[in-house]
């Protein structure tokens, strides 16, 4: 029987961190998308499209990550909105485009930026995660992040994840909006790097040729095509001509 590691213990930025804001409604406030109340289609729609933006951001709102049967299961009210976000984090697409291009730490800062709609308090944070997402897997974290007490406190079952205080008060300018953040680290950036990829050098591919013999078939198919196509337009001439009739 295996026991799992508890989380390290970590604070928060400020002792002010945390500290539920009372902030004017206004266009530097993120619009929350809820699914409480019975939403008409448009209005699903939008919380959908606020969700793979929220979990993909703006450079992955590719129509190949979307998931149909997780997006229909939600329409039909089968699964509620966690549940959709589980399920756009478990997907292949996000494991292939977020997790496999990602070293611990760095897919940690994305998906409590993501989920939990913060940045990482501190480097400890991003360990305690880190020794979570290493010894339960992708499924154990995500779980973790989705069954937290601080995700339940602000977004519940319902409604989709959101930057948190991007606008703090007694500061000249907010957070960044976390779609900022690059899309690959540097350590991934670097093996793209040698592959060519930033330097203007595209990796070659070898040209493929086909064999003589298949070279020489397509010749003569090509030669005995023109030659039957060229004698019918002959022929309809002769007969548009009277010289012969067809």
């Amino acid at each position: 029987m295996t026991m799992s590691i508890p989380l390290l213990e970590y604070s928060p930025t400020s002792q002010n961190h945390r500290v539920i804001g009372y902030e004017i409604s206004g266009e530097e406030q993120p619009k929350i998308y809820n699914s409480e109340n019975l939403l008409s289609a448009a209005e699903m729609d939008q919380l959908i499209e606020a969700a793979y933006r929220q979990v993909f951001n703006e450079q992955q709102m590719l129509r190949s990550n979307r998931q149909r049967e997780l997006e229909s299961q939600l329409r039909n009210g089968q699964i509620t909105v966690r549940d959709f976000v589980r399920g756009l984090v478990m997907s292949e697409s996000f494991r292939r485009r977020n997790y496999e291009v990602s070293n611990n730490y760095r897919f940690v800062q994305m998906c409590v930026q993501r989920i939990l709609g913060r940045d990482v308090y501190q480097e400890k944070e991003k360990l305690a995660w880190s020794i979570v997402l290493a010894t339960s897997g992708l499924q154990g974290f995500v779980d973790a992040l989705l069954n937290s007490e601080e995700y339940m406190n602000n977004f519940g079952y319902d409604t989709v994840p959101y930057q948190r205080r991007r606008i703090l008060p007694q500061r000249d300018s907010g957070e960044l909006p976390f779609a900022r953040m690059p899309r690959y680290g540097a350590d991934h950036r670097a093996v793209l790097q040698e592959m060519g990829y930033f330097s203007g050098k595209i990796p070659s591919v070898q040209p493929y040729y086909p064999p003589a013999q298949v070279l020489l078939a397509g010749k003569i198919i090509t030669i005995a095509g023109a030659t039957i196509l060229g004698l019918g337009t002959v022929a309809v001439a002769l007969a548009a001509w009277g010289i012969i009739s067809l």
